[in-house]
């Protein structure tokens, strides 16, 4: 029997009114902008409901329909090995990759060797006409890897390489604190080091603003963008009092920004940017065109616990990116943050991007986000916030000078701050360290264990700042576990009570306890104070904490107090926030309160101090 055709006229079009209508509905008197409206750490609120743009057009990025580059990241400290990780890469489906050099801030205690001949070798077998290779120098090492990498290719046609040398001083000298001679002068280098490159026939970006120091700084998203787009301005102005044309100036320039895992944030990130530097362009006198965007997977992002998840945090930051309309990615390895990636590390991390385009396609759209109301709003709206921020930055002087006088690190010491006080609070949930943690799980296997990195001495010279310095925002939760992974502690989970009465508290109290290393072992539950103490010696735990409804907690948890008390535990704790009956509870011997919230890290360090762990600053 044939189907009657669907008439989709007769279906009137739904209005944002008729939207908001049922939204009422829901919030059953609730204010629209409590309910519907989220602040961003940068101050401005999105809709949960933004109107469609009907009239928006694409925002010119890499050509439509092609794909971006996938560049994987090359950083072992030996030459043939790193050698036959560029060409596994490479041979694996990689675009390019990244030569990421020991003196670099993004190494991590590895890193190439900087000497020619190591550099050779580990070069040994590119086809330099096929692959794209970017430069992270490091130390103010930039000018002399790109005149050692301009001679190595030397034989190759240099309209066809696509070398991108990562010239960054300002990044230099933010990361070390102190540059070796004044910023006139590094400027000065730069144009010369740009023109003598240029003047050997290459073309492609030489010039790098990158986002990621001041990101694993702390940086919310307009942070990262004025600070990358203040960069871009001043390497822009060096570049013309080189002699260089301004539009070949700016050709010269690239950036390169964060993927985090707000995929909404990450895929308006470069969308913004390019905004922004439409108007610096514009105010120049230039003619608006793209500026060669590079991503990358955030670090700070990345866990050492349950590392598993990061292939997760990879993956939505990837796709984010690359519908953002990034030219290329770079996607950290799941095991980064523990070592130097093994090759099925690396792998998946091309994978991860490949599947994305070859299997989703998700490159053939132009801008998939051009009209969509909650990507269009949070392009405008991070745009905005990042051009104040950056007329602040120029109205001090530039970058070099915001630098120079600390403002800017306290700008972003304030947003770091923030973030960690929604990191302990779980407010920001870290899946698999600060909620489900699996105790006991396999850690992958990795070439190197993660190493520290020595403490730089105290940095001299004609340019001083404080160093940007970054930490993942796992770290408190890892040195926790750190600390109790050679003791093995365990907290007895003092049910009392039928399961209804105390199973979701207990589960809370067990994943709360468990981020900090200290074992919760589940319970049925006792019916008296007899079974209770002898289940607790059994346990062979010194903490304790009680899990009950509240009912349960007015009638026995002064009684259940007094009785672990005796029974020898050094701490006894409640699931649950402290009511009217605190005063008693606190009498009978309750220590704290354990509730959505609260400062859970203090709380575990409490509890850690509490049986004699000390506390050690490596996670």
């Amino acid at each position: 029997m044939d189907q009657p055709a669907l008439d989709l006229d007769s279906f009137p079009p739904a209005t944002r009114v008729d939207w908001l209508a049922l939204v009422e509905g829901v919030l059953k008197g609730a204010p629209y902008d409590k309910r519907m409206l989220t602040r961003t750490p940068d101050g401005f609120s999105l809709d949960a409901l933004p109107e469609r743009r009907r009239d928006a057009a694409p925002i010119a990025g890499r050509p439509a329909g092609a794909p971006w580059k996938v560049i994987a990241r090359l950083d072992h400290d030996d030459p043939a090995s790193a050698n036959a990780q560029m060409l596994e890469d490479l041979n694996g489906g990689a675009d390019g990759v990244s030569l990421v050099f020991a003196a670099s801030p993004y190494a991590g205690g590895f890193g190439l060797p900087a000497r020619f001949e190591e550099l050779a070798a580990t070069l040994e077998g590119l086809m330099p006409d096929m692959a794209t290779l970017r430069v992270e120098a490091g130390g103010f090492q930039g000018r002399d890897i790109a005149l050692a990498l301009a001679r190595l290719f030397e034989k190759a046609d240099p309209a066809v390489l696509d070398l991108r040398f990562g010239l960054d001083p300002i990044g230099d000298f933010a990361a070390r604190g102190a540059a070796p001679i004044d910023w006139g002068t590094l400027a000065a280098r730069l144009g010369q080091t740009v023109t003598a490159l240029r003047g050997r026939g290459l073309t492609a970006p030489m010039v790098r603003a990158d986002g990621r120091l001041h990101h694993g700084a702390g940086a919310t998203d307009a942070q990262e963008l004025a600070a990358v787009l203040a960069t871009a301005l001043a390497y822009l102005r060096a570049l013309e009092a080189a002699g260089l044309p301004l539009d070949e100036a700016a050709r010269s320039i690239e950036v390169t920004l964060t993927a985090d895992v707000d995929q909404f944030g990450t895929q308006a990130k470069p969308r913004a940017f390019r905004l922004l530097w439409q108007n610096v362009l514009e105010a120049c006198g230039l003619a608006p065109s793209p500026v060669a965007l590079h991503m990358e997977t955030a670090w700070r992002s990345l866990t050492r616990h349950d590392p598993h998840v990061n292939l997760l945090r990879g993956t939505i930051a990837a796709f984010a990116a690359g519908v953002g309309g990034a030219d290329s990615v770079s996607v950290l390895p799941f095991t980064q943050a523990i070592g130097l990636p093994e090759p099925e590390a690396r792998r998946l991390a091309r994978n991860t991007q490949l599947i994305l385009m070859e299997e989703s396609n998700l490159h053939r759209v132009a801008d998939p986000g051009a009209g969509a109301g909650a990507i269009e709003e949070r392009a405008e709206k991070l745009a905005a916030a990042a051009w104040d921020l950056f007329r602040q930055i120029e109205r001090e002087g530039g970058m070099v000078e915001a630098l120079e006088s600390g403002a800017w690190q306290a700008r972003l010491g304030a947003a770091r701050a923030a973030r960690a006080k929604d990191v302990a609070t779980r407010r920001l949930p870290l899946t698999g360290t600060s909620e489900f943690p699996l105790l006991g799980a396999a850690v992958p296997v990795v070439i190197a264990p993660a190493r520290r990195r020595a403490a730089p001495a105290p940095a001299e010279g004609a340019l001083m700042c404080e160093p940007l310095k970054g930490e993942r925002l796992a770290e408190p939760f890892e040195r926790l576990r750190a600390a109790a992974a050679a003791s093995a502690p365990r907290v007895f989970l003092a049910a009392l009570g039928m399961p209804a009465d105390f199973t979701a508290r207990a589960g809370f109290a067990r994943a709360a306890f468990e981020a900090g290393g200290i074992a919760a072992p589940g319970t049925d539950g006792f019916a008296d104070m007899a079974a209770l103490t002898e289940a607790y010696h059994a346990s062979g735990a010194r903490l304790a904490c009680l899990c009950a409804s509240d009912a349960i907690y007015a009638a026995s948890a002064v009684e259940a107090a007094t009785a672990l008390k005796a029974a020898g535990a050094v701490r006894v704790y409640l699931a649950g926030k402290a009511g009217e009956d605190e005063p008693a509870q606190r009498a009978a011997g309750i220590d704290g309160y354990l509730f959505t919230g609260i400062d859970l890290v203090a709380f575990l360090e409490g509890a850690q101090a509490a049986l004699g762990i000390a506390l050690g600053l490596e996670p």
